[in-house]
């Protein structure tokens, strides 16, 4: 599983992510194409830092909360970058310990609409659409999703958010971690 998520990183940050050849259409496969290569041409280098999930208490019984791990340790690397109109684009890929202490690789993109708050200060929201691989879904067969990010930026250091939606009793995490463009 380690192996896997090194090698996801690697084939999403290596220099040879951008060869590939992108069409010139307005369709959004050439256009994302197109996207994905200037982040890795031109993107600066993100360090990410992964640290707490928190479980919706009104949706699980206490018994259930308590079982759950909420230290959300792990990390990793990304590129991003700020296009023409000052929204933030970013390609990343992270592992932290899911709610039951099992490592958890996530690669993916995200976007963000930001708004200037003053000259340091920026919020953020978007979306993100990644790759994750988890021990109690599917025995780690890489799973698709997308899921609402938002973000308070100071500088380069932004605090980031999203949240996993669910059933009672499944999901409704808050999961929250910090990027440092480095």
């Amino acid at each position: 599983m380690i192996k896997n998520s090194v090698i996801l990183a690697g084939l999403l940050l290596a220099n040879g992510a951008y060869a590939v050849e992108c069409g010139s259409s307005d369709s959004w496969l050439d256009k994302g194409c197109r996207r994905t290569q200037q982040i890795m041409a031109e993107g600066k280098t993100d360090i990410y830092a992964t640290g707490y999930s928190y479980h919706l208490r009104s949706m699980y019984s206490a018994e259930k909360i308590d079982t759950f791990n909420e230290k959300a340790w792990g990390g990793g690397v990304g590129k991003s970058l700020v296009d023409e109109d000052g929204d933030w684009h970013g390609l990343y890929a992270i592992a932290f310990l899911d709610s039951h202490k099992d490592l958890e690789p996530t690669a993916g993109y995200a976007y963000q609409k930001m708004m200037p708050l003053s000259e340091n200060w920026k919020v953020g929201a978007g979306f993100t659409a990644f790759l994750t691989s988890r021990s109690d879904t599917l025995s780690h067969f890489p799973v698709p999703l997308a899921l609402p990010l938002a973000t308070v930026q100071y500088r380069k250091a932004a605090l980031m958010a999203t949240y996993m939606p669910g059933p009672r009793g499944n999901g409704n995490v808050v999961f929250i971690f910090g990027r440092m463009q480095y």
